[in-house]
């Protein structure tokens, strides 16, 4: 009985060990990790312009500082300050009174001298006569032709007496030497202005508008060769303004590099018939120097950065994420050129990158879905 029980319980034993066995040869269960929501960009081939981004200032092409070019008192300011004027538009008048009788002094000085000359050459008229007959010296025909001389010398100098009187006279009317805009002025009616001191006003000319600029000396041999394969143009953004650029043309190339600052100094002209842009502020200036054909576009949150350099995460045909180190080039607005290391079409995750795992699959979401997570730094 006791031989029975022992069997029994080997048997138990060793079913139960086949039991424990069994289940572990069972496979253990397996963990997939969902695709990873991400937004997705294609690669996109274009020519864009190969550029250098600079800080400018605007300057008037041209600046009049208005002077007094006579003394006396001013009787009148017609203009408002700030205005816009143009070329010939009266702005200051100062009293001509003085001036006016200047004018008639000179007349009458004249017409004295005129009649003075006219006597002289009735004298030697007879004169002449009279030495046909020899009935005058040669000495005195030769004493009423000097005469003669005299007098149109002193009906010249009254001429120029008189002109330089009526040029006085205009004088004490000040008009505007160019089309462009008034700044404040300087001088009130009733003051009394001396002759070449002390600005009455200035004007700017506003439109064509300069824009300085400088570049890094070591960009200079660039510029240099694009210049001579002709003109460059020029794209100006005011810092705080998100309209489109302005264009216009590089007009100037200074003759040195500036010793203290290694760079050289630029000019662009840019029209301004609508007033956006204003002498002294300063604004965003992009030399276009040539053009790159057929450079491969990515949206700029595309590159991310690791221990290893720029990388991207491209998207395969099976879903699958691969990260693929890449060299980038210049930014264009919110896109960047990528020079090495992707390829048009290929797709590439713009948002949510942390997410992503090399080889893991990704699943794309429309923008207007909840958002796929933050970017990697």
């Amino acid at each position: 009985m006791s031989g029975l029980r022992a069997r029994s319980a080997r048997a138990w034993i060793r079913l139960a060990l086949l039991a424990l066995a069994g289940c572990g040869a069972e496979a253990a269960p397996t963990f997939e990790r969902p695709p990873a929501p991400v937004m997705l960009a294609v690669a996109e081939a274009r020519d864009v312009p190969v550029y250098l981004d600079e800080i400018g200032r605007c300057a008037a092409r041209e600046t009049v500082s208005l002077f007094p070019q006579i003394s006396g008192r001013i009787t009148g300011v017609l203009f408002a300050d700030g205005a816009d004027v143009k070329a010939g538009d009266v702005l200051f008048t100062i009293d001509a009174r003085p001036f006016e009788a200047r004018v008639a002094a000179a007349q009458a000085a004249l017409a004295q001298a005129q009649a003075k000359l006219d006597w002289s050459r009735l004298e030697l008229d007879r004169a002449m006569q009279l030495r046909d007959t020899r009935a005058i010296a040669q000495s005195d025909v030769d004493a009423r032709r000097n005469a003669v001389d005299m007098a149109q010398a002193e009906v010249q100098g009254d001429e120029a007496e008189l002109e330089t009187a009526r040029l006085d006279l205009e004088y004490c009317t000040l008009r505007s030497p160019l089309d462009g805009r008034v700044g404040q002025r300087l001088a009130d009616p009733g003051n009394v202005v001396k002759e070449n001191e002390g600005s009455l006003v200035v004007i700017e000319r506003l439109d064509p508008l300069y824009v300085d600029f400088t570049v890094a000396e070591n960009d200079l041999t660039e510029v240099q060769r694009e210049m001579a394969a002709g003109a460059l143009r020029v794209e100006v953004r005011l810092p705080d303004d998100p309209g489109e650029a302005r264009g216009g043309d590089l007009t100037f190339l200074d003759n040195s590099v500036q010793g203290a600052t290694g760079t050289v100094k630029l000019r662009a002209t840019i029209s301004n018939t609508d007033r956006r842009f204003w002498p002294g502020r300063f604004v965003k200036v992009r030399l276009v120097l040539s053009t790159l054909p057929g450079a491969v576009l990515v949206p700029a949150a595309a590159t991310q950065m690791s221990a290893n350099g720029p990388f991207v995460y491209v998207v395969k045909e099976d879903e699958t994420a691969e990260m693929r180190q890449v060299q980038p080039g210049q930014r264009q607005d919110d896109l960047v050129v990528i020079t090495q290391g992707l390829q048009a079409g290929e797709r590439v995750v713009v948002e949510g990158q942390l997410g992503v795992t090399p080889g893991g699959k990704v699943r794309e979401v429309d923008a207007a879905a909840t958002p796929p997570g933050p970017a990697s730094p």
